[in-house]
């Protein structure tokens, strides 16, 4: 790491940084003192582009380009459609409880420290740490997968080469500052982003008449049907309604990453004006990315198509591929397998960067080493990267049958994490708004006002526990004792990590009177908030909000 400015001899820590004595506080920000919850640990180098890029390419990854067939497959293009847009609004109501809290106290850690601060210790470690080791396992499935979706034009490449190579320039790029890490999401998010749409026009474009099959229309909602049985026989409504469900669990998996935003809004430019302006956006985004995505594969291919079920990471497996051979489309499937490796490598790139800070939010609150909250002196917290890290090494057990087994339990630890995330964060905002009030502060007052409250935060936290409970109900049909614990390890690993921190450290549920809503709110009410200007023409105005 190159030394910039005033160099220390040694590694700073958080805690030892000294306290910064100017009056305001520049667009590269000094260290200062950290104490409870402050946001001014980390240096806030990422610009409104890169978190508005942030905000919608931490969600646009595997689970929309190659997930979203055995949607298709498992419930039609009718009950994809419906699950993908009623899951996006779980998203939104999650994404609105977290803005407002996120532009009132956008400190490093996020919801870490809202759930500790506002609700309970024991919650705060419990959702934190399975939260932070979802992001770590998953980055080691994200080398993995770079691997295969290679192997699509060279077979003959042992995967463990792009684990071993990948690992290595992942871990590099988040050693340094992260204006890196903005910059390089910035540009892989566009290049999702520029796909989507790509795929949406080419998708309007088939269904019209341009491909070999002439004009389609709405040919494949009757044609083998608008919703796809799942499952059960002999009662064709309920199989129907189970195929929706399931594909409501998968478009959760697919949704996760979402939050992302809030993560970063601990080292944004001005958090009081660029959180809530990624916010606003995301809600139009979902709808346009996600369910128009779905609705365009929905009607260019069949549910009954059997390569929809194909089990590989590459291209083979993309329904956008597939949609492109059915229209006689040849030359598509390298195209999207190259966009496929800029996907994986922004999620692992994300991964690394998400499980540090989170890892750095436990430890200011405590509940987590304090070696973890060390920084380098351009402010990149190395050991909490460092250790995340190092979890991406695991993608090596997929060399050998015993490891690719105990790989794929750990596997399964991530894909309820998000879930309990999202359902802390709603709890949290309930707890956030009840400590405004009884604490006489305005909610009219903050700097963004999430809409519907507390409606919309309970509506998001009942949804979620009913998800978090039945997304395994495949174990169920029939009965499936292995399939039962595969499904829920992560709802039990995570009652085990509450109830053992409760009864060590005894701790108790903060009251609303007690909640602390000064800590980390006072350097960023100090900042300059510099407002550039509004673009004027309307493709200006595009760029903007496509890019941020």
């Amino acid at each position: 790491m190159e030394k910039q400015g005033d160099v220390q001899a040694k590694p700073a820590t958080l805690t030892d940084v000294t306290a910064s004595k100017t009056s305001s506080i520049s667009d590269d920000v000094e260290k200062q003192s950290v104490q409870h919850g402050q946001t001014a640990q980390l240096q806030r180098r990422l610009q409104s582009r890169h978190l508005q890029m942030i905000a919608i390419g931490g969600t646009i990854g595997t689970g929309l380009f190659i997930g979203s067939g055995g949607a298709i497959a498992n419930a039609g293009p009718a009950g994809a459609l419906i699950a993908y847009a009623f899951v996006g609004t779980l998203v939104y109501s999650v994404m609105v409880a977290l803005g407002e809290m996120a532009t009132y106290l956008p400190v490093a850690g996020a919801f870490t420290v809202y759930a500790s601060r506002f609700v309970d210790h024991s919650l705060s470690f419990a959702m934190s740490w399975i939260y932070w080791l979802s992001w770590a396992i998953t980055f080691a499935l994200e080398l993995t997968a770079s691997g295969l979706i290679i192997q699509y034009w060279r077979q003959d490449l042992n995967i463990g080469i792009f684990v071993g190579v990948f690992w290595i320039v992942i871990t590099a790029l988040n050693f340094l500052p992260v204006s890196f890490y903005g910059e390089v999401e910035f540009w892989f998010a566009t290049i999702k982003v520029l796909t989507v749409i790509g795929f949406i026009i080419f998708g309007i474009c088939i269904d019209a008449g341009a491909g070999q099959n002439g004009y389609l229309g709405f040919e494949t909602w009757n044609n083998p049907g608008a919703f796809a049985p799942y499952l059960i026989e002999n009662n064709d409504s309920l199989a129907k309604f189970v195929g929706f469900w399931a594909v409501l669990i998968q478009a959760g998996f697919s949704y996760q990453g979402t939050e992302l935003v809030a993560i970063a809004a601990g080292e944004t430019d001005n958090p009081r004006k660029n959180v809530p302006a990624a916010i606003r956006k995301t809600f139009w985004r979902i709808l346009i990315f996600f369910v128009l995505t779905i609705f365009m594969i929905g009607l260019l291919v069949p549910y009954d198509n059997e390569q929809l079920l194909n089990d590989s990471t590459d291209a083979s497996a993309s329904p956008f591929v597939i949609a492109a051979q059915l229209a006689g489309v040849k030359t598509l499937p390298g195209l999207i397998n190259a966009v496929l490796l800029c996907v994986v490598l922004s999620a692992a790139n994300s991964n690394v960067y998400s499980g540090s800070r989170i890892l750095v939010g436990l430890a200011t609150e405590g509940l987590g080493p304090e070696i973890l909250t060390r920084t380098t002196n351009g402010g990149v917290p190395y050991v909490a990267v460092a250790f995340t890290s190092v979890f991406g090494l695991l993608g090596f057990m997929n060399e050998s049958n015993n490891g690719s087994e105990v790989f794929n339990w750990l596997l399964n630890i991530t894909g309820v994490a998000g879930f309990i995330s999202w359902t802390c964060i709603g709890i949290s905002h309930i707890a956030f708004m009840r400590a405004l009030k009884a604490q006489g502060i305005s909610r009219d007052t903050l700097p963004y006002k999430a809409m519907w409250q507390p409606w919309f935060s309970w509506y998001g936290i009942f949804f979620n526990v009913l998800i978090i409970f039945t997304q395994g109900f495949t174990s169920f049909i029939p009965w499936n004792t292995s399939d039962f614990f595969v499904s829920y390890i992560s709802l039990i690993l995570f009652t085990v990590l509450y109830v053992g921190h409760k009864l060590v450290t005894q701790s108790k549920f903060v009251k609303p009177e007690e909640v602390d809503l000064i800590s980390g709110k006072k350097e960023v009410d100090e900042m300059y908030a510099d407002v550039p200007d509004e673009p004027k023409t309307f493709w200006k105005k595009m760029s903007s909000w496509i890019l941020g």
